[in-house]
C-alpha cells in the first residue's frame, strides 16, 4: 500500500537545482498545455469559420445563376456553369433542380443537403460519412423574387483538418523544445543562484573548524544572502564560544590537575623509594588522598562551571533585591566569631538587573575571601550608579600582594598556596568572567588600605 509514496520518493530529485528545476518543469508543462489547449481550439475554431465563409461566397455566387423573378424558379447558364455546379445544390423549396454529378441522390451529403434546404435559411452542418473525409456543408437561401430557392454548397475539410493537425504537431514540438529549454535554463539558473549560498557553506565549515574570527556580514549580498550571512555568523559566534570554553576549560583542567598529580607522583616515588615506617606510610597516604581530594574539588568547580555556562544563566531574565541576597550569604558563610560583617546601603530596595543564582555565584568568591582573610569585620556596600548597581566587598585583612595583583583574576593563581585553605584559584576568574557575561565587571581596587577592597558592578534592575 505504501509502495507509491516510496517510489516517488525515491524518483524524486535529491538536490535542490533538481527540485527546483523539477517544480519549474512541472509549471510550464502545465501552463503549456492550458495554452496549447487553448491555441489549438482557436485555430480549430478559425479554420471551421474560414470554410463557412468559403461556403457562403461561393453559395453566393450560385445564387446570382437562380431567377427566381418568374413564374417558377429557373437556372441560368453562365461560363463557368461547371466551376459552380461542383458541390453544389440548387433547390426551388423543397425540390432539388440541380445537384452535383458525382453525388448519388441517397448519399449522406445529398440527404444533409436536403435537411438544409427544407430549414429555408443560412445553416451548416459538417458531414462525416463512413470511410470519407468529413465534409462541411451549408445553405444560403436566395434572396428576392417570388419563389422560394435554397442554395446548398459543400467543401471538403480534409485541406482543413490537415492544417489543424500540422498545427497541433507543431504546437507539441514547440511544447517539448521549450519545456527542455526550461529544465536546462532552470538548472542553470538555480544553480548559478545557489553558488554563493555553496561557497558560503564551504566557508563557515573552514571557519567553524578553526573557530576562525572572519564572517560574511551583510555588505554586498543581496537581502536573502544577507540573512543567511547573519545566520551562519551568529553560528559561528556561537561555535567559537564553545570551542573557546572548551579550550578555557581544558587548559584550567590541566593545568590546575598537574600540581595534585604531581604531588601524588612524588609521594608515591617516595614511598617506594625504599622501606618506610608505618608513620611515613600514614604520612604519604595523608598526603595523597590531599592532593586526590583536591583534585576532585578542582573538577567539580569547573564543571560545575561549565554545566552553568551550558544553560546559560546569563541570558534568563530576571531582577534580583541586592540587600537581602547579600544578608543571606553572610549568613551562610560561617565567619569566624571575631569577625564582625555588615551590609550598608543607600536604599532599602536595590536591585540588580541579573537572575538571583547568577549574582550569588558572583558575589560568593568575594564574601568567601573576604571572610577567610579579614582580621575583624567585613563590610558591604551597595549603591547606585547611573545605570548601574556597585556592590564593594570590603575586609581588613592583609590585602593582595602588590606583586601578584596582576594574576588576580587569572584561573588557578594563588598569592599563597601556603595559607591554609584549599582553594583551587578559580572563585575571582569565574565571579568576573560572569559578571561581563551579565554586562558588568568585577575589579580590584590597589588603592585600597588597609586590607582589600573588590567592586561588582552590574546593570540596573
Amino acid at each position: 500500500m505504501n509502495r507509491s509514496p516510496r517510489l516517488l520518493r525515491r524518483l524524486a530529485p535529491r538536490t535542490l537545482r533538481g527540485r527546483l528545476a523539477l517544480v519549474a518543469l512541472t509549471t510550464a508543462a502545465l501552463l503549456m498545455t492550458v495554452l496549447t489547449v487553448v491555441f489549438n481550439a482557436v485555430m480549430d475554431r478559425h479554420l471551421r469559420h474560414q470554410a463557412d465563409d468559403e461556403l457562403r461566397a461561393r453559395a453566393a455566387a450560385v445564387a446570382t445563376t437562380v431567377d427566381t423573378g418568374g413564374d417558377r424558379v429557373r437556372v441560368l447558364e453562365t461560363v463557368n456553369d461547371r466551376l459552380l455546379d461542383t458541390n453544389v445544390w440548387i433547390y426551388a423549396g423543397t425540390r432539388l433542380l440541380e445537384k452535383p454529378p458525382s453525388t448519388a441522390g441517397g448519399s449522406p451529403l445529398a440527404r444533409a443537403a436536403g435537411r438544409l434546404a427544407a430549414r429555408h435559411r443560412h445553416a451548416c452542418t459538417t458531414v462525416q460519412a463512413p470511410g470519407h473525409p468529413p465534409v462541411r456543408v451549408c445553405s444560403q437561401p436566395v434572396p428576392g423574387g417570388r419563389h422560394p430557392a435554397t442554395v446548398v454548397a459543400a467543401l471538403d475539410l480534409a485541406p482543413y483538418r490537415s492544417s489543424a493537425g500540422t498545427l497541433l504537431i507543431g504546437s507539441l514540438i514547440l511544447d517539448a523544445v521549450m519545456l527542455g529549454c526550461t529544465y536546462v535554463l532552470t538548472r542553470l539558473s538555480v544553480g548559478r543562484a545557489l553558488r554563493p549560498v555553496r561557497t558560503m557553506t564551504d566557508q563557515a565549515t573552514r571557519w567553524s573548524a578553526i573557530a576562525s574570527a572572519e564572517r560574511f556580514g551583510t555588505e554586498d549580498h543581496p537581502a536573502e544572502l544577507a540573512r543567511l550571512g547573519t545566520s551562519l555568523d551568529q553560528l559561528l559566534d556561537r561555535i567559537r564560544t564553545v570551542l573557546r570554553h572548551e579550550q578555557q576549560l581544558t587548559g584550567e583542567l590541566s593545568h590546575e590537575l598537574r600540581t595534585p598529580l604531581t604531588r601524588i607522583i612524588m609521594e608515591l616515588d617516595w614511598w617506594r623509594g625504599r622501606p618506610r615506617t608505618d608513620a611515613e606510610t600514614h604520612a604519604a597516604h595523608r598526603a595523597i588522598a590531599d592532593a586526590a581530594q583536591s583534585m576532585r574539588l578542582i573538577c567539580d568547580t569547573l564543571l560545575n562551571e561549565a554545566r552553568e555556562n551550558g544553560r546559560d544563566p546569563v541570558t534568563a531574565a530576571g531582577a534580583t533585591d541586592v540587600v537581602p541576597l547579600v544578608d543571606r550569604l553572610l549568613h551562610h558563610l560561617g565567619t569566624p566569631d571575631d569577625v564582625k560583617t555588615a551590609v550598608e546601603t543607600e536604599a532599602p530596595v536595590l536591585e540588580a538587573g541579573v537572575a538571583p543564582a547568577l549574582l550569588e555565584r558572583i558575589l560568593s568568591p568575594l564574601l568567601a575571601n573576604a571572610a577567610r582573610y579579614a582580621r575583624s569585620h567585613v563590610t558591604v556596600s551597595a549603591r547606585r550608579a547611573p545605570g548601574a548597581v556597585r556592590i564593594d566587598v570590603v575586609d581588613d585583612g592583609p590585602g593582595v600582594p602588590e606583586a601578584f595583583a596582576d594574576e588576580l583574576f587569572q584561573p588557578g593563581r594563588r598569592a599563597d598556596r601556603a595559607d591554609g585553605h584549599d582553594g583551587a584559584g578559580l572563585g575571582l576568574p569565574l565571579a568576573r568572567r560572569l559578571a561581563r557575561a551579565a554586562g558588568g565587571e568585577v575589579s580590584y581596587d590597589p588603592g585600597h588600605a588597609p586590607g582589600a577592597r573588590f567592586t561588582v558592578s552590574l546593570p540596573a534592575g
